[in-house]
């Protein structure tokens, strides 16, 4: 391999890792890779402190280390931010763990749903498509201009502001705000 072909090689190689890397974003400061799992990525998220530990104690971190695939819709330190303090701790206590569970998996489809999927199924569906959640509360997907919304049986709406950050079992999609089953 002469030189000049071999710094061509190179390069390339670098290019591609670079557009590798750089089509998954960054989530709570931290890297999100392709080869981990919800979990594993999850925990490195500066803006995921309070679903990790959600998700730790409702018992459902082997669920989401599992092969899947999974859509989760991963709610944002600042959307916990919005349930009391006192109803947060509450529902972390052990005696709540299936309360906490239940909210938990009506943020997760069993399907690996990436934005423009969703988007079209959307659009196909004349503007709102129902998404049923493995914790069987089904949300309601439309778009707020390039955005995708979901509204839970409550009414309650969360906006996706991170979609599309793939993982080893599935996709995460970041939104605002904590969906809740029917009340």
């Amino acid at each position: 391999m002469t030189r000049l072909t071999l710094l061509a090689y190179t390069a390339s190689a670098a290019l591609v890792a670079t557009a590798a890397f750089a089509a998954n974003p960054m989530v709570g400061g931290a890297p999100m890779y392709e080869n981990k799992t919800i979990v594993e990525n999850a925990v490195n998220s500066k803006d995921h402190e309070t679903l990790v530990a959600a998700v730790k104690a409702a018992g459902l971190v082997d669920t989401l280390n599992s092969e899947g695939p999974f859509t989760v819709f991963a709610p944002t330190d600042a959307a916990f931010d919005k349930i009391s303090d006192e109803s947060l701790a509450q529902l972390l206590m052990p005696e709540h763990k299936a309360q906490l569970a239940k909210i938990l998996t009506c943020h997760v489809v069993a399907a690996n749903a990436m934005s423009d999927a969703i988007a079209g199924m959307i659009a196909d569906d004349g503007g709102m498509h129902p998404v049923p959640t493995v914790g069987g509360c089904t949300l309601q997907a439309q778009m707020k201009g390039n955005k995708i919304t979901l509204t839970d049986e409550n009414g309650r709406a969360a906006t996706v502001t991170i979609a599309d950050v793939r993982q080893s079992n599935g996709v995460i999609h970041v939104i605002d705000r904590v969906l809740l089953p029917a009340q």
